[in-house]
């Protein structure tokens, strides 16, 4: 398999309340791996003109605590179309496969502000070494009812921005978070360890720098004895941004399933009901 190996360094400032690498973290992994590959391979000018990303599907197989050794990536091109091409990672802390996710870029034109179509040269560069993709269980594209779900007020910051102008492609699962965050609370069972197992988001309009905050709509759109899906959109002026599917399990303290907590059961009954 023709695989570009990328070591990531942890940073301190990754890990989460919980003392491991946040899963939003993870998703800025992915794209230092991604940008290395680009900038050290046949079609490393892309990124001059310009490349967005359409969406990210990530699996989580373990936490990820901090250690001095970099995690490393392992990645490859899984398929190439006439404008858009995708790459499937694995992330290993040390032996131990922590990850699995897959990316679909498109190519921009910066200066038109629209996608393009993928040149022959680069296509062909692309398909020399494409290999089978990472495959993952479909999760329903289920959006949260607007009249019912939990909003919550999204600011952008400054240093969210990319290169290109607007929020950067990590950022919007920050957002997510928050969101998801503020409708389940910070506090969970002392004797209990929540996880994120799998997201998957999808980009549909650029996110700009602005002084009012945008919005975060989430909703529980399943639950089961240890797990529940939550879903999720980022909404502004120009309509829906993204939109996400976020899976958590809850554990005890040793990793077993345990029962999903009541207070996020009870979000999937009526509002007057909640109480």
């Amino acid at each position: 398999m023709t695989r570009h190996v990328y070591e990531c360094p942890r940073r301190w400032g990754d890990l989460d309340a919980q003392g491991h690498v946040n899963n939003a973290v993870v998703i800025d992994y992915l794209q230092e791996a991604r940008v290395h590959f680009l900038l050290t391979s046949a079609i490393g000018g892309l990124l001059d003109d310009g490349v967005i990303v359409v969406s990210h599907q990530v699996e989580y197989l373990g936490q990820i605590p901090f250690r001095r050794e970099p995690i490393r990536l392992e990645l490859w091109i899984d398929s190439v179309g006439a404008a858009r091409f995708a790459l499937s990672y694995e992330l290993f802390d040390g032996d131990r496969l922590v990850g699995r996710a897959r990316t679909v870029v498109t190519p921009y034109d910066l200066a038109g502000k629209a996608i393009r179509r993928l040149r022959d040269d680069e296509r062909a560069a692309l398909q020399a070494v494409v290999e089978p993709p990472n495959t993952f269980r479909p999760l329903p594209r289920t959006r949260p009812d607007e009249r019912t779900a939990f909003r919550y007020p999204c600011r952008v910051r400054w240093a969210d921005m990319d290169a290109y102008g607007h929020v950067n492609n990590v950022k919007f699962f920050d957002y997510i978070q928050e969101g998801r965050m503020a409708l389940v609370g910070y506090d969970w069972e002392p004797d209990a360890l929540v996880m994120l197992v799998r997201q998957d988001l999808e980009y549909l309009k650029p996110m700009d720098f602005s002084l009012e905050p945008y919005e975060v709509l989430v909703a529980l759109a399943d639950v089961g004895t240890t797990s529940a899906t939550f879903t999720s959109v980022i909404t502004g002026p120009d309509g829906v941004y993204a939109s996400c599917r976020s899976v958590l399990v809850n554990t005890d303290l040793d990793g077993r399933p345990a029962p999903m907590p009541q207070r996020i059961r009870r979000l999937a009954l009526p509002e007057a009901a909640r109480s």
